[in-house]
């Protein structure tokens, strides 16, 4: 019987225990092209992860699926380790390369190179002094393709190379 009501008395202490757990917040702050290659474009999104808990969580993996003007943009994940101090945010950079094909399908639509909406859903693995846990990541926004790297700054740089070489 002693067991018994110590097991309860543990169930009920390690559930209130989790009470006690912040899950950190995950919010986007940039997305951002960083370069145009000959295999595709590669893009950054800049998270800020608050630990409100006063003792450090570390990130063991994530994965995430991105759309762009509703389309399926990439999907990932990675196993790596940050860790995320108590009371604090931390800049969490995750990069991907988006084939060109998925470019072209977006660049069909016209959007404004200036606000370009996205939606982001993945999830976080987070350790804890409990356990490990998901925390689940769902943001949506608009981003800005910088100047140099959008279309008709492109084609004017090609055609002033082609002009060159006609003289």
């Amino acid at each position: 019987m002693k067991q018994v009501v110590f097991a309860s008395f543990m169930l009920l202490f390690l559930s209130g225990c989790s009470l006690f757990l912040s899950e950190p917040r995950v919010a986007v702050k940039d997305v951002a092209v960083t370069r145009i290659g000959a295999d595709g474009v590669d893009i950054e999104l800049l998270l800020g992860v608050t630990n409100n808990n006063s003792f450090a969580l570390t990130l063991t993996g994530y994965s995430y699926d991105l759309q762009v003007l509703a389309l399926p943009l990439t999907t990932g994940g990675d196993r790596r380790r940050i860790e995320f101090p108590g009371t604090a945010t931390t800049d969490v950079r995750l990069p991907f390369r988006v084939p060109f094909r998925s470019v072209m399908e977006i660049l069909k639509r016209h959007p404004d190179p200036a606000a370009i909406p996205y939606r982001l859903t993945g999830a976080l693995e987070v350790e804890t002094p409990l356990g490990a846990r998901l925390v689940p990541v769902s943001s949506t926004g608009t981003f800005s393709v910088p100047q140099r790297y959008r279309p008709a700054e492109i084609l004017k740089g090609f055609t002033g190379a082609i002009n060159s070489l006609r003289r």
